[in-house]
């Protein structure tokens, strides 16, 4: 599978930013019903726009709306499906408590997983749903920049891990392939609209491959009976489906969350199943892009990446989206070189020829849910900027 972009853009972000306090608080008002949504698009709208601009500014070319129509990163496409029903204030039974991030709701305050979506009819996808925050990002830009546009995309199998069998009704599908199979079905749908509004690159945000990593959440697995190889493959066949007619110029790009997913997992995460995993990610799921997690120690080392095919690219997340403190150019350029060595071993080519399908960006988005980290639009700003520095002194094509 070939890319579009080559060579990719060498500073990238992941997609959500810092919400501006003026949005947040038009949206806590829409939510007590005390604006119209005609109100609060407009200033999302205003924010959206502004944000664009500031990404122009830094040098950032796949450009993003921020998620500034969204409360978490996940939002827009399960709750979108004919077929899909919100459950207020659940039964614990229905959860998986190995999954690392159910675990930890039930050990924050709130002492339980939240609301989450059950499956309760045949999925059909009858209405857009990202096409519209993409229409508006469309028109912000000139039209040779529109194909840079990115869109991000929820998981697939978000609550299907969280809940396995109890993730749809068994009078409606059978079995889990039933269900994956409408659920691919959909995004494929999506997919083809999204290209057909102009859109050439998209981007898969997912915490919960990582989980596969988990020596509690595979034990679990065991525990229960079930084969996690075997899951893991149905999730990569789930990708494979849903992109499956995708066209040749639609950059599709996978953000593992490999760091993030860790701070749920409180075990030391086992370097056998990453590597695994990753060999898996690499060479089995088809997306030609893979945003990578790699600020802090617990991420690992670059070592899965001598397993990256020739044909694919890595955007390497080497500066930290959670906290202010700028990380060094130096140090930076290091990362890339070492992460470099591994692809050219892998490929027995050189350094210099591995440097050709990397790039940087920051570990995660700087808000993944509406409140974000604890940065400011500066913080923001001087970080994309890094990035783009960064590039421009390692690759002079940038």
């Amino acid at each position: 599978m070939s890319c579009p972009c080559n060579p990719p853009f060498r500073s990238e972000h992941i997609g959500s930013l810092k919400r501006p306090t003026e949005l947040l608080a038009k949206r806590a008002e829409f939510d007590e019903g005390k604006c119209t949504r005609e109100e609060l698009r407009k200033v999302e709208d205003e924010a959206i726009r502004k944000e664009v601009e500031r990404q122009q500014q830094v040098g950032i070319k796949s450009i993003t709306d921020g998620e500034f129509r969204r409360h978490m990163f996940w939002d827009g496409f399960h709750n979108n499906l004919t077929g899909m029903k919100l459950i207020n204030d659940p039964p614990a039974e229905i959860f998986k408590f190995y999954v690392p991030d159910v675990k930890a709701f039930v050990n924050s305050p709130a002492k339980k997983p939240g609301d989450t979506m059950l499956c309760v009819g045949k999925l059909v996808r009858d209405k857009p749903m990202y096409r519209p925050e993409f229409e508006y990002l469309k028109s912000l830009v000139k039209p040779d920049e529109v194909r840079n546009l990115k869109i991000t995309l929820a998981a697939p199998e978000w609550y299907h891990l969280r809940h396995m069998d109890n993730a749809f009704d068994s009078n409606v599908y059978a079995n889990a392939d039933e269900y994956f199979a409408d659920l691919a079905k959909a995004y494929r749908e999506e997919l083809a609209d999204l290209y057909d509004a102009g859109c050439r690159n998209v981007q898969f945000d997912d915490p919960l491959l990582a989980y596969f990593c988990s020596e509690s959440m595979l034990e679990g697995m065991k525990e229960e009976g079930r084969d996690a190889e075997a899951l893991l493959d149905q999730y990569i066949k789930l990708y494979n489906d849903s992109v499956r007619d995708a066209p040749k110029d639609m950059v599709i790009g996978l953000h593992y969350f490999k760091d993030r997913a860790s701070e749920l997992i409180p075990e030391a995460v086992s370097k056998l199943a990453d590597d695994r995993i990753s060999k898996k990610l690499f060479q089995q799921l088809n997306a030609q892009v893979y945003y990578l997690e790699y600020d802090t120690a617990r991420a690992g080392g670059f070592e899965p990446l001598a397993d990256l095919p020739k044909d694919k690219f890595v955007v390497l997340g080497l500066v930290s989206s959670k906290f202010p403190k700028m990380e060094d150019k130096a140090e930076l350029e290091k990362r890339i070189n070492e992460a470099a060595d591994f692809v050219a071993k892998g490929q027995g080519s050189t350094r210099e020829e591995a440097l050709k399908q990397l790039a940087i960006s920051p570990q995660c988005g700087f808000a993944s849910h509406s409140e974000g980290n604890p940065v400011n639009f500066d913080d923001v700003i001087a970080k994309l900027q890094l990035c783009t520095d960064v590039a421009k002194k390692v690759w002079s094509d940038a």
